[in-house]
């Protein structure tokens, strides 16, 4: 009798599985990649300015709008930018009101981290990123300073951000804008300034000023390309392209244009 019932059990167990397996035959085929090819065009989502990442300069447009560019001629498209003045404001994507008509690529500081993933799928990362802190010089600590803080991109930790500051004694004024950051550093309002690693670096290359990671203990992010859940041919082809971008010196190249270096190296 308990082989009997063993029987019972494994054969309901293979009927189970034979459904299952029948069940994903009737899912809809993912036509993600067919459908951006049959309108010729990759659609992108970006922000309205995200220097270096997205400038609103046509003879150097940005990091990201150079991959995207590179992109979309790997995959024999054109390339379609679509911006949206949400990205950039608001750090959560749920809230950039997006949707597949609009874009079938989101770009322009994105991050890989799980509150992006857990709305988006992401592409191959292509650069390092975090809170960083810029300063007319290096200081010893933030004790007693000044610290003006942008902290706009997508999926970095503000509350991790926040409680750093507080920690180190430094005396903290949020500003909505890369301008005002500047602004209140060299007129000397504020001492220093903390935002992503990215534009961190590229404010501290265009103003002489020094620039090194806020902490070791907040954590860092790649960033990436987002891209919808369930569009898995478009993801394959993305992943594809930026693997064969990689190997042939392209994402390496488009960096150093924009004068990309791990922080804490000497820009090239």
């Amino acid at each position: 009798m308990p082989d009997f019932r063993r029987l019972i059990r494994d054969f309901g167990g293979i009927v189970l599985i034979l459904a299952l397996l029948f069940a994903v035959t009737l899912l809809p085929p993912d036509t993600s990649l067919r459908d951006v090819e049959a309108g010729a065009a990759l659609k992108a989502c970006v922000p309205p300015l995200y220097p270096p990442l997205v400038t609103g300069d046509p003879e150097r447009p940005g990091v990201d709008i150079e991959l995207l560019q590179a992109l979309a001629g790997r995959l024999g498209l054109g390339l379609t930018l679509s911006q949206n003045p949400a990205m950039g404001r608001d750090f959560n994507p749920r809230n950039w009101g997006l949707n597949r008509a609009q874009c079938q690529v989101i770009a322009g500081g994105v991050v890989d981290s799980a509150q992006t993933r857990s709305f988006l799928s992401t592409g191959p990362a292509y650069a390092q990123t975090g809170w960083a802190i810029i300063a007319p010089a290096p200081l010893a600590s933030l004790a007693g300073h000044e610290v003006g803080a942008l902290t706009l991109v997508s999926g970095l930790d503000r509350i991790g951000l926040s409680g750093f500051l507080r920690a180190e004694g430094a005396s903290t004024r949020v500003v909505t804008s890369a301008e005002a950051l500047v602004a209140g550093i060299a007129e000397g309002t504020f001492d220093a300034g903390v935002t992503e690693a990215m534009l961190a670096g590229k404010l501290a290359a265009d103003n002489g000023w020094s620039v090194d990671w806020a902490s070791p203990t907040l954590a860092r992010y790649h960033l990436v390309f987002g891209l919808w859940k369930g569009d898995l041919t478009l993801k394959r082809a993305v992943d594809a392209a930026f693997a064969d971008m990689a190997a042939d010196g392209t994402i390496a190249a488009i960096l150093e244009r924009y004068g990309v270096v791990p922080i804490g190296a000497e820009p090239r």
